[in-house]
């Protein structure tokens, strides 16, 4: 019997894989400040969030697993960094891993692969906000050579405290 493969692969996500990434996102609303959602998403109600990001474009959504079937471990995704139309070249990304896979090289693995698809799209400038303290996001965004660009101050309130939000840029396309 040939062993299971540990390897990880990446894929693009599908409707079928809303259960576990609303369960991946909520640990997140429920236990961090790392999103500031304060309340847990039903899958249905993150139908929209899904359709937002085609297989292909600017605006994608990849999803990280051993093997086909298996539990999902992770989502990286490049979403609209604002709605009004001069900003259709900017995105805004994020990942979030299960918490068993944080520290494993998934949102590495993830980031390469959206990075990748992203450089054949019209995409000029990448943006992550982070709620600080969060060392393991900025070391993964400054591994992927974004940098940071200002820091708003108590901006978001959860969990009976503020939180301030580092923002960080990567420049992106030919012309960088």
């Amino acid at each position: 019997m040939p062993k299971e493969s540990t390897e990880v692969q990446v894929r693009p996500g599908t409707e079928d894989d809303l259960a576990p990434l609303t369960e991946i996102y909520n640990h997140y609303v429920r236990e961090t400040a790392v999103t500031f959602d304060t309340t847990p998403f039903a899958p249905e109600g993150r139908v929209p969030w899904l359709r937002s990001h085609p297989e292909d474009g600017r605006h994608r959504l990849l999803v990280a697993q051993r093997a086909p079937g298996s539990p999902i471990l992770g989502y990286a995704t490049s979403s609209a960094f604002r709605p009004k139309p001069a900003y259709e070249t900017s995105v805004e990304v994020s990942a979030y891993l299960t918490p068993d896979a944080a520290g494993r090289g998934v949102g590495t693995l993830l980031y390469t692969h959206l990075f990748d698809a992203l450089s054949t799209e019209d995409v000029h400038r990448a943006y992550a906000g982070i709620a600080l303290p969060n060392a393991p996001s900025v070391h993964l965004h400054e591994r992927f050579g974004f940098r940071h660009v200002g820091t708003y101050a108590e901006v978001g309130r959860k969990f009976g405290r503020y939180w301030d939000v580092a923002w960080y840029e990567q420049r992106l396309g030919p012309d960088c």
